[in-house]
């Protein structure tokens, strides 16, 4: 299985955050590291079109075969185009078709090995199109809220009820970015992430810190302190 990290130099939320040294690593080298000591990943490419980010990537083990061009890099760009011509230039340098791929977003660094093989593993048992990192919702959907117009505050789903306790409610998830698995053909057939046979990886809150500003990194920062405590 080829694994796919895509890092633009460009970030608004925290300027140059994937360079940004968390527990003495660049940021984008942890997920290189996980992806090479996963047992499932033959192939680890980082897709950029920056050239710091690529000798960072190469130090710590993975392949830049390629420099992304700028019209796939841009504030605007959408990182499925990214993954799309990753995957062609693979094919084309191995002539041979790739069925199947990993992304692994590198802001969020916290993801273990374990968590990329056990994912593969249910899209093979699955025969999945996708399957897609999740974690649990810190609240129930019902809880959200929103504010109108007029500044008042209003329930979000009118499916809300005070009176029933947080475990009587249905339990909802968010994708956390830690990882993603897609059959190629499907996802340039649909352009899209989730089909009828898209399965979740349900993974831990301490496993799923998503770094886009610098509260985030701070957050990650603490829980990877605590975990090397341990």
């Amino acid at each position: 299985m080829l694994a796919i990290i895509p890092a633009r130099g460009g970030s608004k939320g925290l300027p140059r955050k994937n360079t940004k040294l968390l527990g003495g690593l660049p940021l984008i080298c942890h997920s290189i590291k996980a992806a090479l000591k996963s047992n499932l990943i033959d192939r680890v490419i980082v897709s950029t079109e920056d050239n710091e980010i690529a000798s960072i990537a190469k130090d710590c083990g993975a392949e830049v075969p390629f420099m992304r061009p700028a019209n796939l890099a841009s504030d605007t760009s959408m990182v499925m185009d990214a993954y799309l011509h990753a995957i062609d230039f693979v094919a084309k340098e191995n002539s041979k078709p790739i069925q199947s791929f990993v992304a692994l977003l590198p802001t969020v660094p916290l993801r273990a090995p374990e968590d990329i093989d056990n994912a593969i593993k249910i899209f093979n048992d699955k025969n999945a199109n996708s399957v897609v990192s999740v974690v649990e919702a810190p609240v129930p959907l019902h809880w959200n809220m929103r504010i109108t117009k007029e500044g008042i505050l209003k329930n979000y789903s009118s499916e809300f009820n005070a009176i029933k306790n947080r475990q009587e409610l249905e339990k909802t998830y968010v994708p956390n970015g830690a990882i993603y698995i897609f059959r190629t053909e499907v996802l340039k057939l649909t352009r899209q992430y989730y089909t009828e046979k898209t399965f979740p990886y349900i993974m831990p809150r301490n496993r799923s810190a998503d770094i886009d500003d610098l509260l985030d990194f701070e957050w990650a920062e603490y829980l990877l302190n605590k975990k090397n405590i341990v």
